[in-house]
């Protein structure tokens, strides 16, 4: 019986521990203060012996909270801290918590963030932990599209093939990402560099046209191979068109109803774009469709328009559908009120830009 080769770990597994102290260091883990390392039963037990090393040698305490789950990118908003009574008062107590799976579109989430808690997602592979730690300037850069972003009341994405999806924004903040969470409440993941937003109820419309070489990285890793056309009217899709990337889709969404007046996973979520140059797009195509190698990398290649679909509580909203779609889009056209600041997949504004660090 033939079995499929596994790609070697390229990295020495003895580098884990410097990897984490300096990803703390960024994170500015002081000697004194608490982490809380929050894992399930899928997590590498490397990643824990890692971080307790560093934090060691950083003068932090840390120990570990073991959930009995095992939640995943095709199962977000699942709550696995809050019903084991003390686990939310335990994080919300810890200077930093250290999250091995998705807490995304969790009312438990918001409340560690509001205590003041720092928090960090980690669940990418140890050679991408390595590669796509955010170089310097991501942070300022980031910053700077944030302020962008959020002064924009009316969006516009164009690409030739037909897309021209046109949103207005305000009624949601605006998400920021840069690669560790060196701020009180503030949420990252340890590979990151976008921002993203929700658009106001009802106000996207237009034609988004998925091209071929787009990457869907919810709720499967995979290059979009025929072009997929969506009709969005109020909000919504309306239509969902194409040969087998269309059906893929159609049918996740469809899955998500909870009943048949059910919408919501239609709904336009998130969208924003991104900004780390330690990514390149071919990232998935050098490594394979396996999500532990993708979920970071394929989403924040510099100057991707990322489009979801979904679910819009992590923003305050009331959608907590499991029909969530995640798809960056190469070589689009985006405008914040009539100012061109992403032109063909390329940024126009030279502080969004950040240099690649050889590593």
């Amino acid at each position: 019986m033939l079995q499929a080769a596994v790609r070697p770990q390229e990295i020495n597994p003895a580098r884990l521990a410097g990897l984490f102290r300096k990803q703390f260091e960024l994170c500015k883990v002081a000697p004194g203060e608490t982490i809380a390392a929050v894992t399930d039963l899928g997590t590498r037990p490397d990643y824990v012996q890692a971080a307790f090393a560093a934090a060691e040698d950083l003068g932090a305490d840390a120990y570990e909270l073991r959930v009995n789950a095992m939640p995943g990118w095709t199962k977000v908003g699942v709550p696995t801290i809050g019903k084991c009574k003390g686990t939310l008062e335990a994080l919300c107590a810890a200077d930093l918590m250290l999250i091995f799976h998705v807490p995304l579109f969790t009312a438990w989430l918001k409340t560690v963030m509001a205590s003041g808690t720092r928090v960090l997602m980690v669940h990418d592979a140890p050679d991408d932990l390595e590669q796509l730690m955010a170089p310097a300037g991501l942070k300022a850069a980031v910053k700077h599209a944030e302020a962008l972003y959020a002064g924009a009341k009316r969006v516009r994405v164009t690409r030739p093939g037909g897309t021209e999806l046109v949103y207005e924004r305000g009624d949601y903040p605006i998400m920021s990402q840069w690669g560790y969470a060196d701020e009180p409440g503030h949420f990252d993941l340890w590979g990151a560099g976008l921002i993203h937003t929700f658009p106001n109820e009802g106000s996207a419309h237009g034609t988004v046209v998925m091209a071929p070489g787009d990457i869907v990285i919810l709720p499967y890793c995979r290059y979009v191979v025929d072009p997929v056309q969506l009709e969005i009217r109020e909000g919504h899709i309306t239509r969902i068109d194409g040969g087998l990337d269309a059906k893929l889709m159609r049918d996740w969404l469809e899955d998500g109803r909870q009943n048949e007046r059910d919408r919501d996973p239609f709904a336009v979520s998130h969208l924003g774009w991104g900004m780390n140059p330690q990514a390149p797009w071919y990232w998935m195509a050098l490594h394979g469709d396996d999500p532990e190698r993708n979920r970071a990398a394929a989403r924040v290649f510099p100057g991707n328009f990322l489009f979801s679909t979904g679910p819009n509580t992590q923003g305050g909203g009331k959608r907590s559908t499991r029909g969530h779609y995640d798809v960056p889009m190469r070589d689009c056209t985006v405008e914040l009120d009539g100012r061109t600041i992403i032109d063909r997949g390329r940024f126009t504004d030279p502080r969004l830009v950040v240099a690649r660090e050889q590593r």
